[in-house]
């Protein structure tokens, strides 16, 4: 039985979720950010120093940005979630018979009858009263628990990851039409980073594929459009 349910879960990917999330955005935004700043530049410039330097840059601060910005996100989060079952905890103390009727209610608007849904409250309360709470009327959970230093960790990782690789075609690729270069490549690590991205979490590829590439694209012609009048200006 034991054997069953883990093989049951296994075919689920919500425990993902978190980290996944993080690491998604923050490959996303390294690869989109770093090839936009990257395109800005080059559409401005013919030599290949300032177009490294900015990109090189770009990167270091978008990764301390994106792992400090998680941190302090989920952290946030954290403080609430913590908060709340404090308040809860306390409400167990002090109401016993109303926290126990509303939780009671939750299992009755869920679709068990009046009768049943009062048992399995008693039950769940006689158990463990502020987990059973804490799951069924704040809805937090395990999987839906962010842990601030892995998602940090994550989104400054993928970020610097999705950001080496326009720097790398920014370094090794030819200046001559350098834009198109990154342009093009940053299309293809967009298009991998959303199959894989799909793939792990066990959802559409070509869905993914699509939203990500559309978005990417907007993100740099926009940044190539104001790199290039940014060019002609100066010229």
């Amino acid at each position: 039985m034991t054997e069953t349910v883990g093989n049951y879960l296994d075919n689920h990917y919500v425990h993902r979720s978190n980290w996944l999330r993080a690491a998604v955005l923050g490959a996303n935004d390294g690869i989109i950010s770093i090839a936009s700043l990257a395109i800005g530049v080059a559409a401005a410039s013919d030599m290949r120093e300032p177009v490294v330097l900015a990109t090189l840059a770009g990167l270091v601060a978008g990764a301390l940005s994106m792992a400090a910005g998680e941190y302090v996100s989920v952290s946030s989060q954290t403080d609430i979630e913590t908060a709340d079952i404090q308040r809860e905890k306390q409400e167990l103390e002090d109401t016993p018979d109303i926290e126990l009727q509303r939780l009671a209610e939750i299992y009755e608007n869920r679709g068990l009858k009046s009768e049943t849904a009062l048992i399995v409250a008693k039950e769940l309360t006689d158990k463990d009263a502020l987990a059973a709470h804490v799951r069924d009327e704040l809805a937090i959970n395990e999987m839906s628990k962010a842990n601030p230093i892995q998602a940090a960790f994550a989104s400054g990782a993928a970020f610097t990851v999705g950001g080496i690789l326009p720097l790398l075609v920014a370094v090794f690729i030819p200046m001559k039409y350098m834009e198109y270069y990154l342009y093009g490549f940053a299309i293809v690590f967009l298009i991998f980073l959303g199959a894989l991205a799909a793939k792990t979490g066990g959802s559409g590829i070509t869905k993914a594929v699509i939203r990500i590439t559309f978005w990417g694209t907007v993100a740099m012609g926009l940044t190539a459009v104001v790199g290039w009048l940014f060019g002609a200006n100066i010229n």
